[in-house]
């Protein structure tokens, strides 16, 4: 395994700081500074970007943005027992890594970053890493803040956020991340990568910001998504009930059946309806 810069290894990190991950804060560290700078080769050109990332315990990926050139990284951790490993790194890259000790959930990340460009790259913490993805999906005004996101999930919540309708992982989260943005999977990671290795194979996912999505309320698309596949296996004609008597309205606005099931439905049917229910709920 080899070493990218002259800092410690990282299990000599994670035993000198006492940095045993700890399950209640969903941590998994990754050990290995090949796979994380592949990680963060998977973000693009890091020389002209800010880099947010959330939840970088011992530092691993911290480490390797800094080494393939990150103009500048603020890294988020709540966990006080990792910040004097991260102050170590930003010691040795120096005015290059700010360090922000709090809740990803309760920063406003926006207000802490510069002028200029920024991606957000992460391992999250399993535990939060859906409600941190929705959260900056649904960033508005939109186009957001930042260039691009590149996340590791759990495999199974990677495959839902890159799904369509031909997939059978499809569901909200689908509808949401490809409404608003391209994503794509660029890689497994093994769990034998990690300490301790989690119960589950891991996956990085880039999602873009569309500049331009299909106009559309967010709001009602989260009402429509969720009364739709809160009911996946019944037709659209039954999971809509839920949003008023005029729901067969909804479908035929949008060029559907009333037999489908929402996992058959296109973003574009389901931007379709929502915006067909924010005419009746405005009317």
């Amino acid at each position: 395994m080899a070493q990218i810069d002259s800092l410690p290894p990282l299990r000599d990190v994670i035993e000198q700081h006492d940095l045993r991950a700890k399950k209640s804060l969903g941590q998994n560290f990754l050990l290995d500074l090949n796979l994380t700078c592949r990680i963060a080769r998977a973000a693009g050109t890091l020389e002209t970007h800010t880099v947010i990332e959330v939840g970088p315990g011992p530092g691993g990926l911290t480490r390797a943005l800094l080494h393939e050139g990150a103009k500048k990284v603020i890294a988020i951790e709540m966990d006080r027992r990792a910040l004097g490993a991260l102050n170590e790194i930003a010691h040795h890259y120096p005015g290059r890594l700010e360090i922000i000790e709090g809740d990803a959930l309760k920063v406003d990340i926006k207000s802490l970053v510069p002028e200029g460009p920024v991606r957000i790259v992460a391992n999250l913490p399993y535990n939060v890493g859906t409600q941190l993805l929705l959260g900056w999906l649904e960033q508005d005004p939109w186009p957001p803040f930042y260039d691009s996101l590149t996340l590791m999930f759990q495999k199974e919540v990677a495959e839902r956020i890159i799904a369509t309708q031909e997939d059978k992982a499809y569901g909200r989260l689908g509808v949401i991340a490809g409404w608003r943005c391209d994503a794509i999977k660029m890689f497994d990671v093994s769990r034998e990568a990690f300490s301790p290795p989690p119960k589950v194979t891991s996956s990085i996912v880039h999602l873009t910001p569309r500049q331009a999505p299909l106009p559309c309320t967010l709001k009602y698309l989260e009402q429509v998504t969720a009364a739709a596949f809160g009911q996946r296996r019944k037709m659209l004609r039954q999971s809509l009930k839920s949003l008023g008597s005029d729901h067969l309205s909804l479908i035929e606005a949008a060029g559907l059946e009333p037999t489908q099931r929402a996992e058959t439905v296109p973003v574009e049917g389901f931007v379709d309806m929502a915006n067909a229910l924010e005419r009746l709920r405005s009317a």
